[in-house]
């Protein structure tokens, strides 16, 4: 008996199960076409999570730097580190999400 991984939800079930114990698909009428189905869906739904956190790094960006000069913080004030802290988070952020984005339409092809 091996360990595989379920095509719909990733986990590690037995290869003689008949279904998944955590997401309940009938791994009995799989075939290769369901399969690559699965595997397309879930792409595409990784692809939609990787873009959110796109857009929410984004919006820390974009609302701390906008925040730091319409509010006119200044330097040692909490509202100065908050919005500085905000741009600087939501940049790197944005630009790992972005790397992980290519690398996995990068994966798809």
């Amino acid at each position: 008996m091996a360990v595989i991984n379920c095509p719909s939800c990733k986990k590690k079930i037995s290869d003689k199960a008949k279904s998944c114990e955590h997401c309940q698909i009938d791994l009995t009428t799989l075939d290769a076409e369901k399969i690559a189905n699965i595997k397309r869906v879930s792409a595409v739904e990784k692809s939609q999570q990787l873009m959110t956190h796109s857009f929410i790094a984004m919006l820390l960006f974009c609302g701390g730097f906008l925040f730091l000069y319409w509010q006119d913080a200044q330097p040692g004030t909490w509202q100065y580190v908050a919005a500085i802290t905000s741009t600087i988070l939501g940049f790197i952020l944005y630009i790992i999400t972005r790397v992980r984005l290519i690398l996995a339409k990068r994966s798809k092809a």
